[in-house]
Order: structure tokens, then C-alpha cells, then sequence
């Protein structure tokens, strides 16, 4: 049994994600190798050679393959699928646009975002807003699987892969890049930020929000939001945390004007800690916070501000 990793990146390091679709790899059990596709990325290369529980990494370093577009790299991935009994992504964006092809282009299922591994060929993943979990089992020849990068251990450093350099697959596309924008600035990452501070309706508007930017400085964190402040033009949809949005898991989770639908819950419960500052003390939210703080977020957000 072999299992193939499909390797994320920003053209000068892996994904966290990555990390930990590689630990649900080693759940599954295995020998492992990584794709790795890029254009001069390597500083990209030489952390995967790094990567422990991998045996090879399959790399293409090419322009063709500088901007990760679905359309160029299932093709690609399709081609270096065969022979391996588990294809691996972690579920980002990228991950989400690009394995659907994959199994389609393989004509197999796709078991999407897992969180839990019970054997080679069975896996459990929510459903109903995370609500629910349901064991799945796959008899297909080879199983592509997205990872819900939240619910695995990351890999670790301090392995020596076997580097093998792969052509490229080119393909008629009709999908061309146009450009890249970073919502978050200078903040980290929103799926992989240590610390993220979400602010809800009760914020009220989009100047008020500086308030939840402002104590996300302070705390070096990255900004996320609930559905209800999406939709009200507070913040950008990728700000969204929930069912239909981002999952994040940090170690600080801070809710400021969040109510607490189970649609947000599902997109941050599995956080470490959880903190929510609401003036409603019957908020759902304070049900599975850790510390819970009642009382007006525009009083309480300066003077936490302050005192940090």
C-alpha cells in the first residue's frame, strides 16, 4: 500500500496543511511519497526532503506550474496517481478545487475533508454542520481523499526523502492567472493562525470592526468573522468562519458579537480555547466557551486593548 501526498505551498514554504495531511498518511499506514509542483521553489523542495514518515518526493519544478490553477495541476496529479492506493490533499481552497478533477478524471469518489481514520479503505467525516460524523468506506482501486488539516497532527521535521524529478503534463487550458490578493496583510494565515480574533453582527458595522483588528494586533492574531457580519459587508467572505466558511482550530479563539449558530460552531469549535464577550448572556456561544464574558464589546474591547 502506497500512499501519494499532494504538497501545498506559497512558493517559499509548505502549507501546514500539508504537514498534517501527510500525519493522516501515516494513520492510514504506508509508504509515503509527496507531489511537489512549483516554479522556483527551492527552498519548497528542500523542507519536503525534510518531511518525516516520507519516503520520495516527486518534484516538477516549472513555469508552467508557478500559480496553482485546478485546470493545469489534476491533470498532473492524475498522471502521477497511478500505482498508489491513497491520494491525499489537505481540504484548503486549493484542495477543494482541485481533487474533485482528480476523481473525476480517475472516475472515482471523492471522500471529502476527513477527520479521523478507522482502516485503509474507511474514514469519518461531518456532516450537518458538524453535527453529525459518518464513518464511509470506499472500495474504489484508489481512494482520493481530502483532509481536514484541523484534526491530524502536522509532521515534523527531521526525515531524509529520496528526491525524484517528474516531467511536466501539459494540457490545453483555456484558465489563465490574473493575480493574488492577501485579505489578512501582514496578519498570519486564518486556518493556521496561532491566535484569531471573529467578530459578529453584534460589531455593527464595518468602522467598528477596527475594534477587532485593533486587539488583533495586539495579539498578533488573524481576523475571522461569522456569516451574519460577511453578509452585512462588514469584511470580505474570506474572513468567514463556519460551515460555509473557513475551519480553523487555534489555540486562542476569541468571539466578540458572535451569537453562535451551529454553522459558525462548525467552523471553530475544535478551537483550544475558546473565549466570547457577548451582552447576551443566553448566547449559544457560551455553551462551549471556555471563558465567557457578558457585557458591551465596545466597552470591553478598549479596555482589554489597553490593559494587553
Amino acid at each position: 500500500m502506497s500512499i501519494l501526498v499532494v504538497a501545498e505551498h506559497d512558493g517559499k514554504t509548505l502549507a501546514p496543511a500539508t504537514r498534517a495531511a501527510i500525519g493522516a498518511a501515516e494513520k492510514i499506514g504506508g509508504e509515503i511519497d509527496v507531489l511537489l509542483a512549483g516554479f522556483k521553489i527551492d527552498a519548497v523542495i528542500a523542507e519536503a526532503l525534510t518531511l518525516k514518515a516520507v519516503r520520495k518526493v516527486l518534484v516538477e519544478d516549472d513555469a508552467l506550474y508557478e500559480y496553482p490553477l485546478a485546470e493545469l495541476l489534476a491533470p498532473f496529479i492524475t498522471e502521477y496517481a497511478q500505482g498508489y492506493s491513497h491520494v491525499l490533499a489537505a481540504a484548503t481552497s486549493i484542495g477543494k478545487d482541485v481533487m474533485p478533477r482528480v476523481a473525476a478524471l480517475l472516475n472515482v469518489q471523492q471522500i471529502s475533508e476527513i477527520t479521523a481514520v478507522v482502516s485503509p479503505d474507511s474514514f469519518v467525516r461531518p456532516i450537518y454542520a458538524g453535527n453529525a460524523l459518518e464513518t464511509v468506506q470506499s472500495l474504489d482501486a484508489v481512494k482520493i481523499i481530502t483532509v481536514r488539516a484541523t484534526s491530524f497532527e502536522k509532521i515534523s521535521s527531521g526525515g531524509k526523502a529520496e528526491r525524484v524529478d517528474v516531467p511536466a503534463v501539459p494540457v490545453a487550458s483555456t484558465s489563465r492567472f490574473v493575480k493574488m490578493e492577501a485579505s489578512g496583510g501582514d496578519r498570519p494565515e486564518l486556518t493556521s493562525a496561532r491566535v484569531v480574533v471573529s467578530g459578529g453582527r453584534g460589531v455593527g458595522s464595518k468602522e467598528n470592526f477596527a475594534l477587532i483588528e485593533k486587539l488583533a494586533t495586539r495579539l498578533n492574531a488573524a481576523v475571522g468573522a461569522s456569516r451574519a457580519a460577511v453578509d452585512a459587508g462588514f469584511v470580505p467572505n474570506d474572513y468567514q468562519v463556519g460551515q460555509t466558511g473557513k475551519v480553523v482550530a487555534p489555540e486562542l479563539y476569541i468571539a466578540v458579537g458572535i451569537s453562535g449558530a451551529i454553522q459558525h460552531l462548525a467552523g471553530m469549535k475544535e478551537s483550544k480555547i475558546i473565549v466570547a464577550i457577548n451582552k447576551d448572556e443566553t448566547a449559544p456561544i457560551f455553551e462551549i466557551a471556555d471563558y465567557g464574558l457578558v457585557g458591551d464589546l465596545f466597552q470591553i474591547l478598549p479596555e482589554l486593548e489597553q490593559a494587553l
